[in-house]
């Protein structure tokens, strides 16, 4: 079974020749790392990300940091995937999918035996949540680029209580204790707010990440209203891989991509 691109023409080119020039644009861009990293490390330290998902227009050359740096460290063994279910009924709280990925540059494949293996308690195997779904999809076509017949498993957190992203978070802890992986959680952070806001409340959001407070994000999220869509995909990477710190690796806007009023908040992040 395969898992057809729902978002290609849209939030990325959907050619292959194109989308592999636009991902090299977004490493190359202003905004991004400033080159296509050519040396793949072999330290394998990073033990998970946090990359945005909006169109590669606008969000492309932060989450490429995000992408430059585990390159840098090296090829896992497996990345999974963890984002928020931006639209549709889910019938479970987490959705894992068993559907290899098929995009412009190819198949990705699943690993199937790590989504059976998870789907269990508030993670079920359910891939008509994911079926067109952009915030796993959009990350899917750099993890191509840079790597060789690298697995996923996707996890679509659909419930983003605390306890729901929490639980998740110790299950994959408890599975992947044992397995070369990075966490990769897909959000954007504030929505619809002038850059000024965005700024001054993502810093609030950001802070707990690098720290590895789970809780103190969830409550910074609750308390200053900050409408980051994907807070409980973040507090589940934060949860499973227990890193010791987090280091920003690049915060932006929308809005320093094209002038606007009214911008969405991106941010790059690395914890070891």
């Amino acid at each position: 079974m395969v898992r057809k691109a729902a978002v290609a023409g849209q939030f990325y080119p959907g050619r292959e020749g194109e989308l592999k020039r636009n991902i090299e644009s977004c490493f190359k861009h202003g905004l991004g790392p400033g080159d296509v990293p050519e040396n793949m490390g072999d330290k394998r330290e990073l033990k998970g990300l946090v990359v945005p998902h909006a169109g590669y227009v606008y969000s492309g050359p932060v989450a490429a940091h995000s992408y430059s740096a585990l390159y840098e460290d090296g090829k896992p063994e497996v990345a999974v995937l963890v984002g928020p279910a931006h639209r549709g009924y889910a019938a479970s709280p987490a959705s894992v999918g068993d559907e290899d990925f098929e995009t412009p540059l190819g198949l990705c494949k699943i690993d199937t035996d790590l989504a059976h293996e998870i789907a269990e308690g508030p993670l079920q195997i359910d891939n008509q949540t994911h079926a067109g779904e952009h915030s796993l999809e959009v990350q899917v076509p750099f993890l191509q680029y840079l790597f060789e017949d690298l697995k996923i498993v996707p996890i679509l957190i659909n419930k983003q209580d605390y306890e729901t992203s929490q639980e998740v978070g110790r299950m994959l802890r408890d599975i992947l204790s044992e397995r070369d992986a990075v966490v990769i959680a897909s959000t954007d952070f504030s929505h619809y707010v002038t850059a000024e806001v965005a700024k001054e409340k993502d810093e609030k959001a950001i802070r707990p990440i690098l720290n590895n407070d789970p809780k103190g994000l969830y409550d910074a999220v609750r308390k200053n209203n900050i409408s980051m869509c994907g807070y409980g995909p973040v507090i589940t990477m934060m949860v499973s891989t227990m890193y010791d710190k987090g280091e920003l690796l690049k915060y932006g806007t929308s809005g320093d991509i094209s002038r606007m009023r009214d911008v969405v908040g991106y941010a790059a992040i690395a914890c070891k």
